[in-house]
């Protein structure tokens, strides 16, 4: 089995470098709601396409949709919210500007330690990651997906516990990156 792992494209947002909690929260929605440059995405990711993957999945987000798009064209997509990007909001409510990566940072150890501030926990995550690749195990079909930067080290793991060796070993994914794949059945 052989599956192909899309990072999105670069978001065409422009983060506010301070903000105040409910700034931050109000950023999240913007860039959750922003196009993607299409230029972005390079050739990568069709080039690991060469198996013709018989599904492609993309998550509820807009931004997994265009670039599924610039990849394959217009096509019918399976759409699920299982490999949607974690969410983030504000590790805190506050009137005071706090820099950007502070935000960030303390949005993502939240998420890591359990606090319920944040909407989903890294259980949640998990959960999410392994049932999405037992659907597609059980499927048992060549396939993409096209999902978020933070969510795909929780995807990738969950692939690896089942069997699957990755051509990669990253931190970060980059926009537009495709990783891929396989295990022998």
């Amino acid at each position: 089995m052989r599956i192909v792992v899309i990072r999105h494209g670069k978001v065409l947002h422009d983060w506010k470098k301070w903000c105040t909690s409910a700034e931050f929260d109000e950023q999240c929605s913007l860039y959750d709601k922003a196009p993607i440059d299409v230029a972005s995405i390079g050739t990568a990711p069709a080039s690991a396409m060469s198996n013709n993957a018989q599904n492609i999945y993309i998550s509820e987000l807009n931004r997994t949709l265009q670039t599924a798009e610039a990849i394959f064209g217009k096509r019918d997509f399976k759409r699920t919210s299982l490999i949607n990007e974690v969410p983030l909001r504000s590790g805190f409510d506050t009137a005071v500007k706090m820099p950007l990566w502070f935000w960030n940072v303390l949005g993502r150890l939240q998420w890591l330690t359990g606090i319920k501030r944040q909407p989903e926990i890294k259980a949640h995550t998990t959960i999410r990651a392994e049932q999405f690749v037992k659907q597609i195990i059980k499927s048992n079909e060549d396939c993409a997906i096209v999902t978020h930067g933070f969510f795909m080290h929780t995807l990738i793991k969950a692939l690896r516990k089942e069997g699957f060796t990755a051509d990669k070993n990253r931190v970060e994914y980059r926009n537009g990156e495709a990783i891929v794949l396989r295990r022998d059945d």
